[in-house]
């Protein structure tokens, strides 16, 4: 076995509690840990992609237990790209927290940091149902204490909007994987693809209330209508820099409905292949609609921005739901951007917040460096919104281009392109009262009169971020192809069986 598959999960879960316990007090020894930590995760989740990219599908044995008795985790492209997609925005963003300060509104910011990076490396990478709840348990506690992160009354609220809401949803997963296994005896996810097979759908009827639990619980982390709802609260009223990380968050849900859908209840399952195209995709297309709408609506800058995540998560979604190589392909590379897009409007909106008295959109006195933000804002707005020449416009275009069957080409092609619309109409109003209406201003009671001008170490997540999207639509091609090969290997269940529980299971 290669070890180098547990390291994204082992080294954050030691750094974690070493930095909690001795060097809560001291916030350089825990800037230097907590980035060293990061930094190497990102160099192994690299060395990850390049072991994943002979196509195989690598299997680590904790134990050297066999599944479907042991726990396994489980390394393949779609794992190794979520890994390295998580480490390098982990970077930018704790980049960010460090130089702005944020990390040191709390003592326990970097602690928190290592367990969610445990918790959804864990995620990515573990081989079952039942350790895919342990690990969202991991990333949701952490979660909570960095949505609280330096208080506050609207915080502190929205917070326990969160908790309260993803209580539900755990507890549902509870229920789900007791009726699953119950049903099955099994809650390795390539040994319930052998099982499911073998059983013939007038007798899934428990399967198949397990399988709907699943999809309600993979749609409340996904942030899915109609179980969207807290999302917007959540980010709005969150750190910024914690919103920006939070931005793989809803990707976990989107990676579970991939997976367990794929291999486990999807194409071949007779049982349970029908569940999750039937209610994934009208969801889906009204999410598109909440998310633009609520786009529309806002008037303050971070639900502004939040509502535009609720989209792009209805966007990725939709190409999810066709449950095809084709559509799969477009739905990983839209991941991809719209995490980094996603994630770049937090960090551009906590440089412009923090340099305003509030996020209203209204005309303010200009802050300084105001012709900078504006363009930063403005470039990761045209990402988000899906506008070219950055990412987001290709992403949205392989979306369209994989969702042409006659029965879903209209109602697709309308929510994504009205849906598109609706977004820039909206950034472009907030854009233009930020930072343009603000040149007008010459000073209002209440507001920030002088701010420090924001550092490079500040800016450059940031600018780092949007020069992903930049290299995204420069590379599109060889990125493209390799997330057509993600896509080929996610959908080879007889593959992937065969690399978990061995030859023999095959079939």
């Amino acid at each position: 076995m290669m070890h180098w598959i547990i390291v994204p999960v082992v080294l954050p879960a030691l750094l974690a509690p070493l930095i909690a316990f001795a060097m809560r007090h001291d916030i350089t020894l825990a800037r230097t840990a907590s980035t060293a930590g990061t930094v190497l995760l990102l160099g192994v989740a690299v060395g990850l992609v390049l072991v994943a990219a002979d196509g195989q599908t690598h299997v680590y044995r904790l134990g050297d237990w066999p599944a479907p008795f042991g726990i396994v985790l489980v390394l393949d492209r779609l794992s190794a790209l979520m890994v390295v997609l998580t480490a390098t925005l982990a970077l930018l963003v704790l980049i960010h927290a460090m130089a702005t300060g944020w990390d040191a509104r709390g003592r326990h910011f970097h602690a928190l940091f290592q367990f969610q990076l445990m918790g959804i490396c864990g995620a990515f990478l573990t081989g079952d149902v039942f350790n895919l709840f342990v690990f969202f348990e991991v990333l949701l506690i952490a979660s909570y204490g960095l949505m609280i992160h330096s208080g506050g009354r609207a915080r502190i609220q929205a917070g326990l909007q969160y908790v309260v809401m993803n209580l539900a949803g755990s507890t549902l997963f509870l229920f789900a994987l007791g009726t699953l296994y119950a049903a099955t005896g099994t809650l390795n996810i390539a040994d319930l693809a052998t099982r499911l097979a073998e059983i013939p759908q007038g007798e899934a009827a428990l399967v198949r209330v397990a399988v709907i639990l699943l999809m309600i619980v993979f749609a409340v982390k996904a942030a899915l209508f109609p179980v969207q709802f807290w999302l917007p609260n959540t980010y709005a009223n969150a750190p910024a820099p914690v919103a920006a990380l939070f931005a793989i968050m809803t990707k976990v849900g989107a990676y579970a409905i991939l997976r367990v859908h794929t291999i486990a209840f999807g194409p071949g399952i007779a049982g349970t292949e029908d569940i999750a195209p039937t209610w994934l995709l009208p969801a889906a297309i009204v999410t598109i609609a909440v998310g633009a709408f609520g786009v529309l609506g806002a008037r303050r800058l971070m639900p502004l921005i939040a509502f535009s995540v609720v989209g792009s998560m209805g966007t990725l979604l939709v190409a999810v739901a066709a449950f095809s190589p084709a559509a799969t392909t477009a739905a990983l590379y839209y991941m991809v951007h719209s995490t980094f897009a996603a994630a770049c409007l937090f960090l551009i909106a906590d440089l412009v917040v923090t340099r305003r008295a509030a996020d209203t959109l209204r005309p303010a006195p200009a802050t300084a460096q105001n012709g900078l933000f504006a363009a930063l804002f403005f470039a990761a707005a045209i990402g988000m919104a899906g506008m070219p020449p950055l990412s987001g416009f290709l992403g949205k275009l392989l979306v369209l281009d994989a969702l042409r069957e006659p029965g879903t080409i209209a109602w697709v092609w309308s929510a994504i392109l009205i849906g598109s619309l609706l977004t820039i109409i909206g950034f472009a109003r907030a854009g233009s009262t930020l930072f343009w209406k603000s040149t007008a201003i010459g000073g209002v009671r209440g507001e920030v009169a002088t701010a420090p001008r924001a550092t490079p170490m500040e800016i450059a997540p940031t600018m780092a971020a949007l020069a992903t999207l930049g290299l995204l639509a420069v590379f599109a091609g060889p990125v493209a192809a390799y997330l057509d090969g993600t896509a080929q290997q996610l959908f080879d269940r007889a593959g992937y069986v065969s690399a978990v529980l061995g030859p023999s299971e095959e079939g």
